[in-house]
């Protein structure tokens, strides 16, 4: 955990004031990093993560399906699931994929992943293996067009030939 400070969102150095509507709390890595370069207002980025589609089926999942949670995305169990214990991450704001996640959501689904990892293993002592996915677009595989994280335990034996991993989503390139 690092210090808060308070940042200028307008710098001094450019016109900035004192006022207390010109203050953000910042963490100094953050604060020393925006420095007097910019006149970012982070303060607003709450009601951004809140952004919601009322049509998206992973905008409004009833909550006894959530499974472990934190402050900007959460954590199911696919409910078409490949192996026993597939489970999916999805940040809470509304994002079509991965490359439209700001860094923060990106670091609450790798801690998300990380748990959800050891939990299945504690759980089951058959996972000797994981396969992350991510399907980006149509083309890609993509059928819900709000970004998820795939986690799929692997068992021995699951598949004849795991070799190759992901690479298997292209028939005839798993094997190299």
């Amino acid at each position: 955990m690092k210090a808060l400070e308070v940042d200028h969102i307008v710098p001094r150095s450019k016109g900035g004031t004192d006022d207390i509507t010109n203050f953000q709390a910042l963490c100094y890595s953050c604060n020393a990093t925006k420095g007097n370069k910019d006149d970012t207002d982070f303060r607003s980025w709450s009601e951004f993560y809140q952004t919601r589609d009322e049509n998206c089926l992973f905008c409004s999942i009833p909550s006894e399906r959530i499974v472990e949670e934190n402050e900007l995305a959460y954590v199911i169990r696919d409910g078409f699931p490949v192996t026993k214990g597939h489970t999916l991450i999805i940040p809470k704001r509304h994002t079509a994929d991965y490359f439209g996640l700001e860094q923060p959501e990106i670091n609450a689904i790798n801690q998300l992943i990380t748990n959800q990892k050891l939990t299945l293993e504690t759980d089951d002592s058959t996972i000797e293996g994981f396969n992350i996915g991510i399907n980006c677009g149509e083309v890609a595989g993509q059928t819900i067009f709000h970004c998820h994280v795939h986690l799929i335990p692997r068992r021995r034996g699951d598949v004849e030939e795991p070799r190759g991993g992901v690479r298997g989503v292209i028939a005839g390139k798993a094997a190299y």
